[in-house]
């Protein structure tokens, strides 16, 4: 019984394993049938997909307009019905319309095209095609008779060929529904058509308030298409101009140009009303800014070398070589300009008075300046740093500090390296103004003339600067330097830097002649051509257009000599000479200003005394016997 038991129980467990394989049979074969009837249907689809396109662009070729149509709506309605879970079909459908879609809009555009490049007349096919494809050739068609009005609006096209293409297409199906409303419209647009191409022109110089203007006032007196286009462009410019125009009004506030951005920031207010970081930065110009007039009246301009910072360097030893009596130190060019403010002067910009967009004539301009104020020019002379200078105590070059600000560097008597704002005149001018806003018309600063004599801001920027540098290094003492190229690249990209700087923060340059030519008046036309290109080669390249000339020690040349002529046609149209006196005259094509000199051995004329008292303003470090 044990051993037949065992038996038949072995036997039931084969039984049930023998079962348990057949289900699993059963339910793999149901998955492989399922398994190959899906790729069966996504297969079908998957030539149906691509079969479609095919099949509408075969139609259109044959002329079966209905069936190339049933096609797409066909498709279309797929897509309309189609369920949100099946994004991935959707799709795929969707781009099927955009591919049909493109299809018939290459043709169109062709038949249009030839309409307009060619009076292309229309053919019975063309006709067919057009009438035949309803709303795909309708949307297209209506698209190009717009486009067309629209580029007659703009000039782009003449009235004739507008004219003719609404003739060849307006007579087609229900064209006309598109094309008549326009038609009626042609007169208003080609009145409109020279006020919108004033606001393109604006537009192109990038200048968007004088084109949202344009387009305003032009929005104004018309409605329908010009209205239209009008109010689209004023959209589109102002989601344009927001964020580079605030911009640019956020910078002039903290450059004081305080007049520019009242004015821009008024024109802001109009375009975008409800804006209230445009009011408040409206209302942060409007603080600054005062009533201003035209001035007639002489321009005080005053010249300074670089400034003195180390007293103990240049007072010490009574029998240095350097002569500090050419120089001011920093204590008296502040006192200058506490004694210019208190007397109401206000820095403008010298280009202020002056039209030169046309390089063969000048126009004069009338200064404006706020009421009681008085015009002054600052230009600071020469600004090389050379080597002579070391031994009166003056900057050795100009550097920019971690804030990005400009400072002079000089070693004081103690051998130390010291880099300060206020060691030259750049930063005590930018850092009286920081306490003074009102002491600039519009973030005026000053004029920094340069040579190309042995460096320029201390950097050896050229190679034909190194024998100069060389010399001078040698005769004080001091090492000698073999800059290679790469330094000399180097140096030129921190002059860059500094510029850059300087410009952005209302500063202007001029040349004092490559050589710092001491008597341009007495110099031949031949030298004064192989100075100047040697300048606009290897100095003026770093500092972008420059309209303004220093002449060294005031020797200026008559405006209609030949050689002025030929510095007004290398671009310098503002000429300074020198004189006690404030002066400045027109000539043809050119503006000249006489400049004052300032240093201790001039404080004392006569002239300057209406500009400050010299015992206030000369500084207690100097030993006055000596200078004498």
């Amino acid at each position: 019984m044990t051993v037949f038991s065992s038996a038949y129980h072995i036997s039931e467990d084969g039984r049930k394993n023998t079962k348990g394989y057949n289900i699993a049979a059963v339910i793999c074969a149901v998955a492989l049938i399922t398994l190959a009837a899906v790729t069966v249907i996504i297969g079908r689809k998957t030539a149906y997909e691509l079969d479609t396109v095919p099949a509408f662009e075969q139609a259109l070729d044959e002329g079966r307009y209905d069936e190339a149509l049933s096609i797409y709506r066909g498709i279309q309605d797929e897509v309309l019905n189609a369920s949100p879970d099946n994004q991935e079909v959707n799709a795929v459908r969707i781009q099927m319309l955009d591919d049909m879609e493109n299809i018939v809009r290459v043709r169109v555009d062709s038949i249009c095209d030839r309409i307009i490049d060619n009076r292309y007349v229309l053919t019975a096919s063309d006709i067919n095609f057009l009438d035949s494809m309803q709303e795909l050739t309708s949307s297209i068609v209506s698209e190009r008779l717009y486009d067309i009005c629209e580029n007659f609006l703009l000039g782009n096209v003449e009235k004739p060929v507008v004219m003719y293409f609404f003739e060849q297409l307006q007579p087609i199906g229900n064209f006309a529904a598109t094309a008549n409303p326009l038609l009626r419209e042609l007169d208003s647009i080609e009145t409109a058509t020279g006020d919108v191409r004033t606001a393109e022109a604006s537009l192109a110089e990038g200048d968007y308030i004088a084109a949202v203007k344009k387009y305003t006032q032009v929005n104004d007196q018309y409605e329908g298409f010009v209205g239209d286009y009008c109010e689209n462009k004023i959209a589109a410019i102002k989601d344009t101009m927001y964020e580079p125009m605030m911009a640019e009004g956020e910078h002039m506030l903290q450059t004081y140009k305080f007049y520019s951005a009242e004015r821009l920031f008024s024109d802001l207010a109009v375009i975008f009303p409800e804006d209230e970081m445009i009011k408040s930065n409206l209302l942060t110009a409007t603080s600054y800014t005062e009533e201003v007039k035209e001035y007639r009246g002489p321009i005080e301009v005053i010249c300074v070398r670089s400034l003195i910072v180390d007293t103990e360097t240049a007072f010490a030893d009574r029998y240095h070589s350097g002569d500090t009596s050419l120089y001011l130190t920093t204590y008296e060019f502040e006192k200058i300009l506490e004694n210019l403010y208190d007397k109401d002067y206000v820095l403008v910009d010298p280009e202020n008075l002056i039209e030169a967009s046309d390089p063969t004539f000048l126009l004069e301009r009338n200064l404006k300046v706020p009421v009681g104020k008085k015009p002054l020019v600052v230009v600071v002379e020469n600004l090389q740093y050379g080597v002579s200078g070391y031994v009166c105590g003056t900057c050795r070059r100009l550097v920019l500090n971690d804030e990005n600000q400009v400072c002079g560097e000089y070693v004081n008597s103690a051998g130390e390296t010291i880099v300060s704002r206020t060691a030259e005149s750049i930063g005590i001018l930018d850092t009286f103004i920081e306490k003074h806003p009102d002491f600039t018309y519009d973030g005026a600063k000053g004029i920094i003339s340069v040579s190309g004599y042995e460096s320029c801001f201390g950097y050896v920027v050229a190679a034909d600067e190194i024998d100069d540098r060389n010399a001078a290094l040698s005769a004080a003492n001091l090492p000698t330097i073999n800059p290679n190229n790469d330094d000399i690249d180097f140096a030129r990209d921190r002059v860059t830097e500094i510029v850059n700087v300087l410009k952005d923060n209302g500063w202007k340059f001029a040349s004092c002649t490559y050589s710092y030519i001491a008597d341009c008046r007495n110099t031949e036309k031949a030298d004064l051509v192989l100075d100047t290109t040697k300048w606009l080669d290897q100095i003026g390249s770093l500092f972008g257009e420059v309209h303004m000339l220093v002449y060294p020690n005031g020797n200026y040349i008559n405006g209609t000599d030949d050689r002025a002529v030929y510095f007004k046609n290398q671009g310098f149209r503002i000429f300074f000479g020198g004189g006690a006196t404030p002066y400045y005259t027109y000539g043809d094509n050119y503006l000249y200003l006489d400049r004052a000199m300032m240093s201790y051995k001039t404080l004392t004329r006569k002239a300057y005394e209406e500009l400050f008292v010299a015992d206030e303003i000369i500084d207690p470090a100097r030993n006055r016997d000596d200078e004498t």
